[in-house]
């Protein structure tokens, strides 16, 4: 059995879709491969003008950090790095300088100013979520990828989250595609796309 069967997708820039699907449906392969993560065994990955199988090595984690933000659901997170270094840390590589005033807004809008200075295993399931989440926008990518975003978040803290996902999406011009067992956090989204053993349903 194949994880993803005959997908044929087409997002468009700046929308907000939301993919459902029960486990093992081959929700994370799709976000995976959008990501440049994972390589399809046959068709293709397009994104913008760009063919992802065509990149070496290099060049994907290049475009990875440059145009795509992971919100992974294992966090991810460098455990020798404080909060804050793991937040600016995509932008240190790329040798960027960070936009310290729009980072410290999704700091505070995540309740993570008192936990900067903190080491990732001193942090709660939910704040180590916060950070991964506050990483992904530091950088104001194109492309935003969130693996049950909002998993580890009480109902509060993920309205807040998607709230906050919509508006810099907005600002931004940004794509985000969203996987979400929560119907309700579902259909905040522009678009749904549901996944049943490796297809799209129709």
């Amino acid at each position: 059995m194949k994880a993803l069967d005959g997908v044929d997708l087409e997002i468009e820039r700046g929308t907000f879709t939301a993919i459902v699907g029960t486990s093992g449906s081959g929700k994370s392969t799709l976000l995976n491969m959008l990501g440049g993560l994972d390589t399809p065994s046959e068709g293709s990955i397009i994104v913008g003008d760009t063919e992802l199988a065509r990149l070496n090595s290099e060049q994907a984690t290049i475009f990875r950090r440059k145009r795509i933000g992971f919100i992974f659901q294992n966090y991810n997170l460098v455990p020798v790095l404080s909060v804050w270094e793991n937040i600016i840390f995509p932008i240190a590589l790329d040798g960027r300088k960070p936009d310290k005033t729009f980072i410290m807004q999704v700091v505070r809008l995540l309740a993570l100013e008192k936990k900067l200075d903190s080491l990732p295993n001193n942090l709660s399931g939910g704040q180590q979520q916060r950070v991964a989440i506050a990483r992904a926008l530091a950088s104001k990518p194109s492309i935003i990828l969130a693996d049950e975003p909002t998993g580890n978040l009480d109902t509060r803290t993920s309205d807040d989250v998607i709230g906050l996902l919509k508006m810099t999406g907005k600002e931004f011009r940004q794509t985000i595609v969203m996987i979400t067992h929560n119907p309700e956090i579902a259909r905040m989204a522009d678009r749904v796309v549901r996944i049943e053993d490796g297809r799209i349903a129709v």
